[in-house]
């Protein structure tokens, strides 16, 4: 009879799931089991559903539950990297250390490279060097931003007489000091209230809603190492400033994100162990849509620091910026080149596509400089972010003495509060050469000279 026979709309009113199991079911049981009351086929399609495993060794509703068990995914397959690397383009080649050129090039190599390029400032890190800029098809790699995701520069320009800064030197000190905080665990104990800590990927993803409480307590802070928060002297369009300057990123957010990310890639890749900093996930993946969401929100975050930072400073001069500038080094972008979309990571370079503001620091006691990018392809638009270093931490620590770093500040007329032998100007590249290698990628727009220095202790 025509009520006994069972619909498509009945299985799945059980929890039978919208794939062909739902045909092959119904013309099982019509074929088979057609003298059965409707009550009494349902009875059993749902024990099938339930235990399809007990029902694995009869002939027709065997079929039934071999298509109600998910097959195993089969294990994925070591990724293999190229035997050769693709093309990348070296900018002050000279300047460069061999290590940073050899991680390039197996960066290079990955399968989902499309194309390279090394920054003058370039020197080893892990994965890919500081200084490289990898573009890569429908992958983002963690380490090829880096741990300090989001990690930027933010200059604000005030009308304060130069003669000022000098005459109230210590009114600036104190300002530095009472309006910043640094060092990998510093949080402040009456955090700052900003937009971004009520973004919806603290509720939509794990990692960022167990990290919360103690990034809004870092909100505003800087790391340790390079960090630094600085007044000085801007020189740009024959008009004289002072200037405060940031470099800062996402504090633990960023190191955790980058690590737990990392760490989902390497197990789905596993790459050989010289590349397995450089493990991807796909954007075609919920991990690489996961990481790219943590990732800019990380990136948002660090750019919230500096807002915070440079907010309250100008409410303790008295003063509003004429002006504010700022660009990120270390992260993915979606971008166009060649014709192509790419994933595009600069790991400690300046994005420099045609017209983009930037600003490439020297050192504590060298001029940075303020920037237009020219929009080069051969650096996929990018330019250097700093002098780049030429001694390990370890090697400056152990070189340089608490003299010649006195020195170096007096000659130059710089304060520094704070710092240690391992960040002194002997430490980095000579930012001139620097700046001269890649006169085909950025215009110089003006200068910014370092006076007043604050670093962690």
């Amino acid at each position: 009879m025509a009520k006994d026979i069972i619909r498509g709309k009945d299985l799945l009113s059980l929890g039978y799931p919208p794939t062909p199991v739902v045909s092959l079911a119904m013309g099982i049981v019509e074929r088979q089991y057609k003298y059965l009351s409707k009550t009494a086929k349902l009875g059993m399609l749902k024990a099938v559903l339930d235990h399809p495993g007990c029902f694995l060794p009869d002939q027709d509703l065997g079929r039934i539950a071999r298509a109600l068990i998910p097959e195993e995914a089969p294990a994925e397959r070591p990724a293999q990297l190229n035997d050769e690397p693709i093309g990348f383009a070296t900018f002050g080649r000279g300047q460069i250390e061999q290590g940073a050129i050899q991680q390039m090039e197996l960066a290079c190599r990955l399968p989902v490279a499309r194309a390279g390029a090394l920054m003058p400032d370039a020197h080893a890190g892990y994965g890919l060097p500081i200084g490289g800029v990898l573009a890569t098809e429908n992958a983002v790699i963690p380490y090829a931003v880096g741990v300090d995701i989001g990690c930027r520069m933010s200059l604000s320009l005030f009308d304060i007489p130069e003669a000022d800064f000098y005459r109230k030197a210590s009114l600036f000190t104190r300002i530095l000091e009472e309006n910043t905080l640094f060092g990998s665990g510093a949080i402040f104990s009456d955090p700052v209230d900003h937009e971004v800590m009520y973004r919806s990927e603290f509720k939509e993803l794990k990692l960022l809603a167990e990290i919360r409480g103690r990034a809004w307590k870092q909100l505003g802070s800087s790391g340790s190492g390079n960090h630094f928060v600085e007044f000085g002297l801007v020189e740009m369009d024959d008009q004289r400033y002072i200037g405060l300057l940031s470099h800062s990123g996402s504090r633990g957010l960023g190191a955790q994100v980058a690590n737990h990310y990392t760490k989902i890639a390497r197990e789905k890749r596993r790459l050989p162990r010289e590349a397995n900093h450089m493990a991807w996930l796909s954007l075609d993946e919920a991990e690489g849509q996961e990481y790219w969401l943590a990732m800019n929100l990380a990136g948002d975050y660090a750019c919230a620091c500096h807002e915070v930072i440079h907010q309250k400073i100008a409410a303790a001069l008295g003063r509003k910026p004429l002006r504010n500038i700022a660009n990120t080094h270390n992260l993915a972008w979606t971008e166009y080149h060649q014709g192509n979309q790419w994933t595009v990571h600069r790991k400690g370079a300046t994005p420099a596509g045609k017209d983009t503001w930037g600003i490439i620091p020297g050192s504590m006691t060298e001029p940075g400089y303020i920037v237009k990018g020219k929009g080069n392809p051969g650096s996929i638009g990018s330019a250097a972010h700093g002098a780049g270093r030429r001694m390990s931490r370890a090697q400056a620590s152990a070189s340089i003495t608490h003299h010649a770093l006195r020195e170096d500040l007096d000659r130059k007329g710089v304060r520094l509060l704070g710092g240690g032998l391992d960040e002194a100007p002997h430490a980095y590249k000579d930012i001139k050469e620097v700046m001269r290698a890649q006169q085909s990628l950025v215009e110089v727009m003006g200068t910014f000279t370092p006076k007043m220095v604050r670093m962690d202790e």
